[in-house]
């Protein structure tokens, strides 16, 4: 199996959204540059400095699956069926959203009620070699506490935001610790890290 993997874009006091999910400035380095990234929606079009532009490739080349909570999936309405990076979907939920499922008949999206563990089960079988990538926040907590993560990777964003949604929240364990960098690439207005989970 794969690598399980959380990411995502963080200012730099920890925080991944305003409290209405908004991204404010955090997504601003996915326009700062002059290398054009094409994604699987219409219309959305990344333009990157070179090695932020190396980075994405790599990160979109190696997910065979992503994990994501209802939060994400209802905020963007599963991004209309088919997700940017063109990866299959697990939505970790209570009750799976049968009008959008019917809607969208060839969404490569599964709905895992049964908890987080059988979402990231149901993400490697998917994925097979290929990394899962769990979205930042409650599910990356629970992720965290069970000690189902590898890597965190986090896109550091020049932005102070006071408050907001945090990466990981309130954790129901003690501190978790985490490796020296083994990634760290110095994007335009932002800064790529990825940390080994320690176990």
């Amino acid at each position: 199996m794969g690598k399980v993997v959380s990411s995502a874009s963080m200012s730099l006091d920890g925080y991944i959204a305003q409290h209405d999910n908004q991204i404010g400035r955090l997504f601003d380095w996915y326009d700062s540059g002059d290398v054009v990234v094409e994604t699987a929606m219409p219309g959305l079009t990344f333009h990157l400095s070179p090695p932020t532009a190396q980075y994405v490739h790599s990160w979109t080349a190696s997910l065979g699956a992503l994990v994501v909570g209802r939060t994400l999936f209802d905020f963007t309405d599963g991004w209309g069926g088919r997700h940017p990076f063109d990866v299959p979907v697990v939505v970790v939920t209570h009750h799976v959203p049968t009008e959008w499922v019917d809607t969208h008949p060839g969404a490569p999206y599964s709905f895992v009620t049964d908890g987080v563990v059988a979402a990231l089960t149901r993400g490697q079988e998917i994925a097979r070699e290929g990394t899962v990538g769990v979205a930042a926040g409650t599910v990356a907590r629970q992720c965290l506490e069970l000690g189902l993560l590898d890597e965190v990777a986090i896109d550091l964003v020049p932005v102070v935001m006071g408050e907001g949604r945090p990466y990981f929240g309130t954790l129901g364990v003690d501190a978790v610790v985490l490796g020296d960098p083994t990634v760290s690439i110095q994007g335009d207005r932002v800064t790529h890290l990825v940390f080994p989970v320690e176990r």
